[in-house]
């Protein structure tokens, strides 16, 4: 089945879905512990949420990346994902998608979300020609997630670790077969006719 050009895969349930984050260990590995983010975790700076694991690889560097060594599965309510769409603003302007620039700059200000569609990657972290969508939290939606919306938070940092030895060893199958199974998101045409260019 062709992918869409753009369009949201994730590891999801019918209530959750789980998104990926990298932190350096003293957050990532204290929120783990606790299962949610540490009063160290800067709540008033926007932070950026991937349902694609390989994205996440390519962001992070397999987690070798400084600042990003410990890769986090965050699993959030699809209820709380959905509002941050809805409540989303493109962090570009596209012509034809909004009135004009001034317009998409006053929605970009007062939006609390913000969406990027970025190439999809391989297990070479290569880019495909489709594009994922990378949410951006801030204000009001960087607290509800905080606060809210998480339901459990996982280190994958090992599961990160075996897949990238599996492909420097050219084990691409296997790698393949450790991947979350991701799956395209339903978001209905209302959650995303305003964030497709």
């Amino acid at each position: 089945m062709e992918e869409p050009h753009r369009g949201i895969r994730a590891l999801h349930t019918a209530s959750t879905i789980t998104v990926y984050q990298a932190y350096a260990p003293e957050i990532g590995v204290t929120a783990v512990r606790d299962g949610r983010f540490p009063s160290t975790w800067l709540r008033d700076r926007m932070t950026w949420i991937k349902p694609s694991f390989l994205w996440m690889m390519y962001r992070s560097n397999w987690g070798t990346s400084a600042g990003q060594e410990t890769v986090l599965a965050v699993e959030i309510t699809r209820a709380g994902f959905d509002w941050a769409l809805r409540h989303a603003c493109l962090s570009s302007y596209v012509r034809g998608l909004h009135p004009d620039r001034g317009t998409w700059q006053r929605e970009l200000k007062r939006a609390p979300a913000r969406v990027q569609w970025d190439p999809e990657r391989d297990l070479h972290l290569r880019p495909l020609p489709y594009r994922s969508l990378q949410l951006g939290l801030s204000g009001e939606a960087s607290s509800r997630y905080a606060d809210d919306w998480i339901v459990s938070i996982s280190d994958v940092t090992p599961l990160t670790n075996e897949i990238h030895a599996l492909v420097r060893d050219g084990e691409l199958d296997s790698a393949t077969q450790l991947l979350p199974q991701e799956q395209g998101y339903p978001a209905g045409e209302e959650l995303l006719a305003h964030l497709r260019p």
